[in-house]
């Protein structure tokens, strides 16, 4: 059996960059950090919702952090500008991927990741994860924007906060690639069997953020013991078509709960009644993508909203609910029916329609006896101020009704590469 709800999450982040932030930090650091200014009172710059009025980033008429543009890490801006700067990246601890361990300093003596390196002017995250994962390395570490290393081993004593890694990556602007003498560690481990026993847990499609492969079949299970449910909250989607697929499975009867694919995709929260749930992911010899990231949660920890919430913002923010642009019309039918009506229906309208069946069913009568009169030779033709002139035949009234029809048009994002970055430009 499986149910649906709605359930409130945490503002989290699930993309590298922190393009999908929806928390509330309205400050460059939860300590000593600058205050942000509200983005609906920074028309001189390019980031404001006077440009961006329907959300689009997240802008709105509030100060938190947010990442419009696609830079590295969610920012603001401030009101206190240094040499020239207007704005700064926001250190949010709750806003770091699943999968990112941290930003450490390398000392050089040895570096953090010593096993493997190499470097490249065009470095991505993804194609450092898979020169760690074909070397079966379970870590991987980016610095500097150009450098890669691997290895299986990290000193936690050497993190640092997360602004230190904030250089892009040679390959991809919108990925940080460490810094200078700081790395940015990943956990590298594909790993296509799993299983989940703790409460909560976040869970990856396989070599991401990388593209999955083709022929992949891969199985995760998650056993809480003591649960009655288990939430399901997939919070990235990318699958080629039918073909490709992911299965959420109960554990007990290997019974399918649900599915999605390229043309059926998770559109909320789901909750199945078990303990024991197995994910079920496979691939075709064709298609490649970018896949899924999935967190689950027992249900203790989760407060259940009533009726309809809104699900929680995704990496895109103009995605429409197709259900409020339906058009609906609404049919009211009056049935002879003795038992209660469902709604109590006003004193007028029931003496309105008992009036209209009246004069209807007099109109009725009367053309009757005027058929009769005409047909008739036997009734005296009534003259004088007796006559009463008898009018068109009546059609019957027919009202249509017509709801109106309310047309949506998205707003066209401008391309904020045409904008002067004040992320990348300088």
């Amino acid at each position: 059996m499986i149910n649906v709800t709605f359930v409130c999450f945490l503002s989290e982040c699930y993309t590298v960059n922190g393009e999908d932030y929806r928390g509330r930090q309205n400050q460059t650091s939860l300590q000593g950090g600058k205050p942000c200014l509200f983005w609906n009172e920074t028309f001189e710059h390019p980031y404001n919702t006077l440009k961006y009025p329907n959300g689009e980033g997240g802008l709105g008429a509030h100060n938190f952090c947010r990442n419009p543009d696609g830079d590295v890490r969610p920012w603001c801006y401030i009101a206190d500008q240094e040499d020239g700067i207007y704005w700064k990246f926001c250190e949010i601890p709750s806003c770091q991927m699943p999968g990112i361990l941290g930003c450490f300093k390398d000392n050089g003596h040895p570096p953090p990741l010593a096993e493997s390196y190499q470097t490249s002017k065009t470095l991505t995250i993804q194609n450092c994860i898979s020169f760690c994962r074909n070397q079966r390395y379970k870590l991987a570490g980016m610095e500097s924007g150009y450098a890669c290393f691997c290895g299986n081993d990290l000193d936690y004593h050497l993190r640092v906060p997360s602004l230190e890694c904030s250089h892009v990556c040679f390959g991809d602007q919108q990925q940080p690639c460490g810094g200078d003498g700081h790395v940015i560690v990943f956990d590298s481990d594909g790993s296509v069997w799993w299983n989940y026993t703790s409460e909560s847990g976040v869970i990856y499609s396989p070599d991401f953020p990388d593209k999955y492969s083709p022929g992949r079949v891969c199985y995760w299970t998650i056993q809480v013991p003591g649960a009655s449910f288990i939430i399901f909250n997939v919070t990235f989607f990318s699958i080629m078509d039918q073909a490709d697929m992911v299965e959420l499975l109960d554990g007990y009867t290997n019974q399918v709960m649900n599915r999605f694919d390229g043309r059926n995709p998770p559109r909320e929260i789901v909750n199945i009644t078990t303990d024991f749930v197995i994910l079920y992911f496979y691939s075709d010899r064709t298609n490649q993508a970018q896949g899924f990231s999935m967190i689950y949660q027992e249900d203790s920890d989760y407060e259940e909203a009533n009726s309809t919430v809104e699900p929680p913002p995704g990496t895109t923010t103009e995605k429409s609910n197709a259900s409020h642009n339906e058009k609906s019309s609404q049919i009211l039918v009056i049935t002879s029916s003795p038992g209660k009506p469902d709604t109590d229906m006003p004193v007028w309208t029931i003496y309105a329609l008992a009036g209209l069946l009246t004069l209807t069913v007099l109109a009725m009568v009367a053309k009757l006896l005027l058929h009769v009169t005409v047909k008739s030779p036997t009734i005296p033709a009534i003259s004088g101020a007796e006559s009463c002139a008898q009018s068109s035949a009546s059609e019957p009234w027919i009202i249509f009704y017509r709801p109106s029809t309310i047309s949506l048009f998205k707003k066209k994002l401008k391309n904020h590469h045409s904008d002067l970055s004040p992320l990348v430009g300088n």
